[in-house]
């Protein structure tokens, strides 16, 4: 028997998340530990009468590899097999109706010491790919959702017993109780008061102990993600405007990409682009990411986590961007969506943690202090 949580998180992601609907194509990627969750959703998936497909995680990419098999692959392709367009993946983001991604990884660990300069030639030459997804997630076009079954690699990088992660995961999505929707819903509204009052707004400054920056949203949209694309979320984003941003910010958590942890990084910014970036571990990883291409050192997106049933950081930026009283930003990739113009090979998401004096200041005006929203 199948743990209801497990059900009550499956009907979510295919009945509110993504709303399969008859004779969708529904790719659902995940590795096996996360069979009773796939089981449950393809389920629910042919209750909605859609085709589900289950689909491995794609060998090559970075952090998503089956068992080892990422590992092998960066330690062993060549440069023509390092640029190859995934023709799996091309044909799932440019064709499907629907995209379910289940992280469900054995390690989380397998190639974080693999040389940087791989990573980017695989990365680089798979941007087309990335674009697509990125152009037809924002239009609706594909429907995409983002989840995460709790595996005990994942229970270890948070210093956490599987029991006590399993029951943090359910929590902060709502599936332990009897009306997940409900309660994303209700988040919904929270939200929607704060995208509104933003609606219109033109400039952003943030202040406080580890960030004094300024940024333009003139013309740009902030977008409410109420656990639509992402099952748990609980942040409203916007894309700055690209040569708008000015100042300097330290990221009080370690930045992860591609299973590479970065600690105490701060960057300088002027007219948008990063001018000088530094960290306490990992530098060289940073700064060979930075380099990645033309948008790289730009920012793609300006959010704040508003979820505070997520209260705690566990190296999984799927939970800890959302986290209540935090800011994050992503150098990189925007969402067209919001406005962004910003393209890149990366999406790096960062987090700020607001809670010890930190400020928001829209249009001179005090929006947000020490992770409270000040407005009415």
């Amino acid at each position: 028997m199948a743990d209801q949580r497990i059900k009550n998180l499956a009907r979510t992601l295919v009945d509110y998340c993504v709303e399969v609907r008859e004779k969708d194509t529904v790719g659902i990627i995940a590795q096996p530990p996360a069979t009773p969750l796939i089981q449950e959703v393809v389920r629910e998936v042919l209750r909605s009468g859609g085709y589900p497909y289950l689909l491995p995680y794609k060998v090559p990419l970075p952090t998503l590899g089956y068992e080892g098999l990422d590992k092998v692959f960066f330690e062993e392709a060549n440069d023509d097999q390092l640029k190859h367009l995934n023709r799996y993946w091309e044909t799932l983001n440019k064709e499907f109706d629907v995209r379910i991604f289940i992280q469900s990884e054995f390690s989380t660990q397998s190639i974080k010491d693999i040389d940087p300069e791989r990573l980017k030639i695989h990365k680089k030459a798979n941007k087309p790919i990335f674009d697509t997804y990125f152009e037809r997630m924002s239009s609706g076009d594909l429907r995409r959702v983002s989840t995460l079954f709790p595996t005990q690699a994942y229970a270890d990088d948070a210093g956490m017993s599987l029991k006590d992660f399993e029951d943090y995961v359910y929590g902060a999505t709502f599936s332990d109780t009897d009306d997940p929707v409900g309660e994303w819903k209700k988040m919904r509204d929270e939200q929607q008061h704060l995208v509104d009052w933003l609606e219109g707004k033109k400039a952003v400054q943030v202040k406080g102990p580890h960030a004094e920056l300024s940024l333009s949203i003139e013309g740009r949209k902030f977008i409410n993600s109420d656990g639509k694309q992402n099952m748990p979320s609980g942040e409203i984003f916007t894309g700055p405007v690209e040569d708008s941003v000015n100042g300097w910010i330290r990221f009080t958590h370690p930045c992860i990409l591609t299973g590479k942890e970065v600690n105490g990084v701060e960057l300088h910014f002027e007219d948008g682009k990063v001018v000088n970036a530094s960290a306490e571990k990992n530098e060289d990883f940073l700064l060979s990411m930075l380099d990645m291409d033309q948008g790289s050192r730009y920012l793609g997106e300006f959010a704040i986590g508003t979820n505070n049933m997520i209260n705690r950081f566990i190296k999984k930026i799927l939970y800890d961007e959302k986290i209540g009283g935090t800011i994050h930003m992503a150098l990189g990739q925007g969402y067209p969506n919001t406005g962004s113009l910003n393209k890149s090979a990366i999406h790096w998401d960062m987090i700020c943690d607001m809670r010890d004096g930190g400020q928001i200041l829209v249009d001179g005006e005090l929006f947000y202090e020490s992770g409270e929203f000040k407005i009415s």
